[in-house]
């Protein structure tokens, strides 16, 4: 072990021992999948994002979209993976862009990804609203404001995020079985149905790769977001040398082989040559509206409810996600180290309750600013959910290139019992690839937003992401001026570092 790891090593154990730190050695492999796949949200993913795809891009090869970015990501999971042996640090993107490139870039990567996750926390907040206060309203004739529903939402994710992580896991655990359940369910009447017979369509190259194959990848990542965050649980998984990067390959497996398989179904189901068209007109009702007209119409309903806990699911792992980085950024300094408190429970309790804090004021704002408004009930999904979501993609895939590229640097100092292909080739791949997947999301943002042409929210939310990446960037270099007992532990678990 190196010098800087063992003085990380020795941080972290000192925390836990003396009862500041996180639950050390509380979840396994199965654990962090369940928490990697909650992220990723199946059943919201197949019934909400795949139709979505199919009517905003009008291209059939959204299934092998799934697989071409599987193995734009597991290149990635091949140096993360091996650097996530290493370093074990709740702040995973942050610590490793900080050994990897530089300290200064660290604290600037940090602050995108606090940005990124909690925009991808609170967004959902806006459809899990809409789909649990429509599901209720139709049930039961009422006229409940999606708000309202979201807050049910928030109070269940603010209870959970300050009580042990294995909590959170176990409700994970059983809310993304259902979701599995329901989205094999809904596969297995597809290929029953299949008005078109079964035929190759939407897996072969030339399906994909069309005119709107970029808008087609962007909308297709977004169902990727959440792979990596088996990483952030480092200190509390039971064996973090092996078992992270196991949960991640397997996760990254599932999630692209999956997505592809179902979405395949999907247009199995309801016809290769009728599915864009439906699509357009039914968006995200259209798996539910094929399960009620093939009599499963008491499964329809089930999967509706289990929409909804799909939502929820998410919500917990990308609260969990960012109290975590809230947990490290506090402990190493680089944010007030009061956001580092934990409680008896182990939680990051500081970090849990200060996220909680920012989601209820976004909440508030966008319930006020869609009183009234012409998009009716649709409001929450088309603003806040759309916005937000594409906005913390957007900044998710900036890091993930970016770690690529401190996959390089870190292995150039410590390439002991490590291949080229895990040092450099992997990774540059990962780099080139998910480096043009980024750009694609750029040139195709407005798209992403539902903008008709450029509009200033194409620039004013991406903006967002890299104005406090910058500005993370500059604090990083004052804290190396001004503090530099602070500076050398960036990226450390708080533990300071000879190196320069």
């Amino acid at each position: 072990m190196s010098h800087e790891q063992t003085l990380q090593a020795a941080d972290i154990t000192a925390h836990n021992d003396s009862g500041k730190g996180l639950s050390k050695r509380t979840l396994g492999v199965p654990a962090l999948v369940f928490m990697i796949i909650a992220a990723s949200a199946p059943l919201t993913v197949v019934a909400g994002g795949v139709p979505s795809n199919f009517a905003v891009t009008a291209n059939l090869g959204v299934p092998l979209s799934f697989i071409a970015l599987g193995v734009c990501v597991a290149l990635f999971t091949v140096g993360y993976a091996a650097m996530s042996s290493h370093i074990r640090n709740a702040g995973a993107f942050y610590a490793y862009i900080a050994q990897g490139i530089g300290r200064a870039t660290g604290v600037g990567a940090s602050w995108i990804a606090l940005v990124s996750y909690n925009a991808m926390q609170i967004g959902i907040y806006g459809l899990f609203g809409f789909a649990l206060a429509s599901f209720i309203n139709d049930k039961l004739s009422t006229n409940i404001p999606w708000w309202v529903a979201a807050l049910v939402g928030f109070v269940i994710v603010g209870w959970l995020g300050v009580n042990k992580v294995d909590l959170s896991a176990k409700v994970i655990g059983v809310l993304v079985a259902g979701e599995f359940v329901a989205v094999i369910v809904f596969d297995v009447i597809s290929f029953a149905v299949q008005p078109e017979g079964v035929s190759n369509v939407g897996l072969v190259p030339t399906d994909l790769f069309t005119a709107s194959v970029g808008a087609a990848l962007a909308f297709s990542m977004a169902a990727f977001m959440g792979f990596e965050s088996a990483a952030i649980y480092s200190e509390e998984a039971k064996d973090p040398k092996s078992s992270i990067a196991r949960a991640t390959y397997i996760a990254v497996g599932i999630i692209a082989v999956f997505y592809a398989f179902s979405s395949w179904a999907m247009m199995i189901g309801t016809g290769p040559s009728d599915i864009i068209a439906e699509a357009q007109v039914h968006g995200p009702d259209l798996a539910f509206n094929f399960l009620t007209a093939h009599g499963a119409v008491l499964f329809s309903d089930i999967t509706q409810v289990l929409f909804v806990t799909s939502l929820l699911a998410a919500l917990i792992a990308f609260h969990n996600a960012v109290a975590r980085y809230v947990f490290s950024l506090g402990r190493e300094g680089v944010l007030p180290r009061s956001l580092a408190r934990v409680n008896r429970r182990h939680a990051p309790v500081a970090g849990s309750l200060a996220q909680s804090a920012l989601a209820l004021i976004m909440l508030v704002i966008f319930a006020i600013a869609g009183t009234g408004s012409e998009l009716g009930s649709l409001y929450p999904v088309l603003t806040f959910f759309t916005w937000l979501t594409n906005t913390g993609a957007f900044g998710l895939v900036l890091l993930l290139v970016m770690i690529s590229v401190a996959v390089i640097g870190y292995f150039r100092k410590h390439a002991a019992g490590y291949s080229l292909w895990t040092r450099v080739v992997a990774p540059s791949l990962a780099a080139l690839t998910l480096g043009t997947v980024f750009v694609l999301i750029v040139l195709n943002f407005n798209v992403l937003i539902g903008s008709d042409g450029l509009s200033p929210l194409s620039w004013i939310l991406p903006a967002l992401v890299i104005v406090p990446g910058i500005a993370g960037l500059l604090w990083g270099l004052r804290l190396k001026k001004h503090h530099p007992e602070i500076y050398r532990g960036i990226g450390f678990g708080g533990g300071s570092d000879t190196s320069s």
